[in-house]
């Protein structure tokens, strides 16, 4: 079992660098209280986390909409691809035209942004993707409910227009699928064999993002 989940601290970045993660301690035993106690000032678009319906509809779906094994998938698709620009379209259709479909529940994007994450250019020029992979996969793949990837978000900071559409385009409520954002894809190639992956979100109600934790169970 692996992580392809990053722990959130002050330093995680976000979408335009424009959130931080604060953890305010309440009370604390190295100054006389009886326990530690913090809390944490955040936006729930920070780290590795999904994207909710809610996020752009405002009839989008929430945690409470989804049973419990709406989070395991065993019918996992994993690409490994090379980005010829900043929006992604051909280099992801293109593969997926020549991919028989199984199934598959999880669609899996590695661009390799990952190895580049404690750099500005992480989120001031990551990649994001067309709004068209989300037609091409409602209609061709239709059993897959998450797209994850290791960009910060499915909008690239550089393209926001096209960024809020592909957002709308995913999550709409019709037939949502949950965008996945920011994993950490570091210890996975394509030789990489999936057993299972578990998406744990953090279950706030109404809410239109979650950070999660997630598992992945691998093939020696």
């Amino acid at each position: 079992m692996i992580y392809l989940s990053y722990i959130i601290d002050i330093n995680t970045p976000t979408y335009g660098n424009r959130n931080r993660f604060n953890i305010i301690k309440k009370s604390d035993i190295s100054k006389g209280d009886i326990a530690n106690d913090s809390s944490i000032d955040t936006t729930v678009h920070i780290g590795t986390h999904i994207d909710m319906p809610y996020h752009f509809y405002n009839n989008g779906q929430t945690i409470e909409d989804f049973n419990a094994d709406f989070w395991i998938f065993s019918k996992i698709l994993f690409l490994d691809i090379k980005p010829n620009s900043l929006v992604i379209k051909d280099e992801i259709i293109n593969r997926l035209d020549s991919i028989e479909n199984i199934g598959y529940e999880i669609l899996i994007v590695k661009i390799s942004i990952c190895n580049i994450r404690k750099k500005q250019e992480f989120w001031e020029k990551n990649y994001g993707f067309s709004p068209d992979i989300a037609d091409y996969l409602k209609e061709n793949l239709p059993n897959i409910r998450v797209f994850g990837f290791d960009s910060i978000s499915v909008s690239s900071f550089q393209n926001r227009l096209v960024g809020r559409e592909a957002h709308k385009r995913f999550l709409d409520p019709k037939k949502p699928i949950l965008l996945l954002e920011d994993m950490d894809l570091r210890e996975v190639n394509s030789k990489t064999k999936f057993k299972q992956i578990i998406i744990s979100p953090l279950r706030v109600a109404k809410c239109d993002g979650l950070p999660c934790t997630i598992l992945g169970d691998i093939y020696d």
